[in-house]
């Protein structure tokens, strides 16, 4: 295939790419944005296996197994391990970007200009830093959504000056490696370099409390589209270059309007994030006074008996797969003439969207899922708000506690409705580990049990 049509090839997919992303937007043209991703993928890896060469059958053999390991994945997780998997193959992308920035180094001939040398050197060293702070911190990111690593913060005495080290010591490699250009003295800078940056993107993630795992999956997707534009800029592929810088603006985008809707700096969060403060968290997660209970049916009963319902659902909802129940009880309400309303946190679960589309995949209508901006004013006026597996986005402690590990942090103020029923496994606290005061407030009554059998229950008595 000539190299005009490769690169006609390129622009189209990275026109379906950018179609992709105006197309996930919202709800309704999600599945033609992903049907135009994975279009212009095709495109794409066809058009780089037929600029290839000379050794056509290895690439076709890492595709397969690549397609295999691909499908396997898709067809075995559920919704619930989504966010878990976004942040392992962000860690694919991040070894990448390592794999191609020490290719680049050792199979390059330094022919060209001094200044092109320079900057290729830049971009390798570059990249390779990028790639290697997204694949360590993917890793554990992966590992405290899955549970293998402790969601609570890892808190180190002077973190900080540790973080500002590496990046310090990391520019001073930066400079012997380029005025190196190769030779013992340049690997050996380069080498450090990635020991040390693959340290820092374990301690700057490691260091992040539950509470703001969405910003951080979000986060290292967008350190994953700056890695794969590096890789662009050292392999000379502008389609690279072009989703690199799509993903990574986007990703960007997406981290701050979600740390705009939690009120943090989106520094703080890579910084520490919520629960920082190990004394203010291990001081919050004791019980704060008496709770009521409820049965499934004096529930429906006191839905039944409603005129406007909003339901909040949370992570514990798709955990247990209630989110069909919930469906039908909405339908059985709506039948009844009750307004019947959900509303959605902006890190509500664990990947930023995750409410909605478990919502949408159950067929509840979009008309009535509203974010928290829309809904958090109509909770006074509101009869019965039923919390479904939400913990830490219905918190007041956000807003009563100033030395709460979540304190400003924009919460549903759930509590502000005649009455609130909340639907948990137990007392324990959530993801972020803080106590919630709401169980404890006179207008509010606990529903034990798995989400989708007590669901089932209320359905059947109503």
């Amino acid at each position: 295939m000539s190299n005009g049509i490769i690169q006609a090839a390129y622009v189209i997919a990275a026109l379906l790419f950018i179609f992709s992303l105006r197309g996930l937007s919202n709800q309704e043209s999600a599945k033609s944005g992903n049907i135009y991703g994975m279009i212009g993928m095709a495109i794409a890896l066809i058009a780089a296996v037929a600029s290839i060469k000379g050794g056509l059958h290895w690439i076709i053999i890492a595709m397969v197994i690549g397609a295999a390991i691909g499908l396997y994945l898709a067809k075995k997780v559920e919704m619930t391990q989504m966010p878990e998997l976004v942040a392992l193959l962000h860690s694919f992308v991040g070894m990448a970007a390592v794999l191609v920035g020490f290719n680049s180094f050792l199979a390059h001939n330094f022919q060209g200009a001094n200044g092109e040398l320079t900057v290729h050197l830049v971009e390798i060293f570059v990249g390779i830093f990028i790639g290697a702070v997204t694949f360590s911190g993917s890793i554990v990111a992966f590992g405290k959504l899955n549970g293998r690593i402790s969601s609570k913060p890892l808190s180190i005495p002077n973190k900080h000056y540790w973080n500002l080290a590496a990046i310090v010591v990391s520019i001073i490699l930066m400079f012997v490696f380029v005025k190196c250009e190769s030779g013992i003295a340049a690997t050996i800078s380069l080498l450090i370099m990635t020991i040390i940056a693959f340290v820092f993107g374990f301690h700057l993630v490691a260091s992040i409390g539950g509470a703001d795992m969405p910003v951080v999956i979000s986060m290292l997707n967008s350190y994953s589209g700056w890695a794969a534009a590096a890789a662009g800029f050292m392999l000379g592929n502008d389609l690279l270059i072009v989703t690199g810088a799509l993903v990574g603006s986007s990703g960007a985008i997406l981290s701050y309007i979600m740390c705009k809707a939690m009120n943090r700096s989106f520094i703080s969060v890579i910084a520490g994030g919520f629960g920082s403060d190990g004394s203010a968290a291990s001081s919050s997660d004791e019980e704060q006074g008496e709770y009521r209970e409820m049965q499934p049916a004096e529930v429906a009963q006191t839905l039944k008996e409603a005129r406007s319902v909003i339901i909040v659902p949370g992570y514990g909802m798709a955990v247990a797969q209630a989110q069909g129940a919930v469906s039908n009880i909405t339908e059985k309400l709506r039948a009844m003439d009750i307004e019947v309303r959900f509303g959605i946190h902006p890190v509500a679960g664990r990947l930023p969207g995750h409410m909605n589309v478990l919502l949408a995949e159950a067929k509840v209508p979009y008309d009535i899922v509203l974010e928290m901006d829309e809904i958090n004013d109509d909770f006074p006026d509101t009869d019965v708000v039923w919390v479904i597996g939400a913990n830490d986005t219905v918190n007041p402690a956000a807003e009563e506690d100033p030395n709460s590990p979540i304190a400003g942090m924009p919460v549903l103020e759930v509590w502000k409705a005649k009455t609130v029923v909340i639907s948990k496994r137990s007392m324990n606290t959530g993801y972020a580990g803080v106590q919630n005061p709401l169980f404890f407030k006179e207008n509010s009554y606990m529903l034990f049990g798995d989400a989708k059998d007590s669901v089932e229950k209320v359905l059947q008595n109503l």
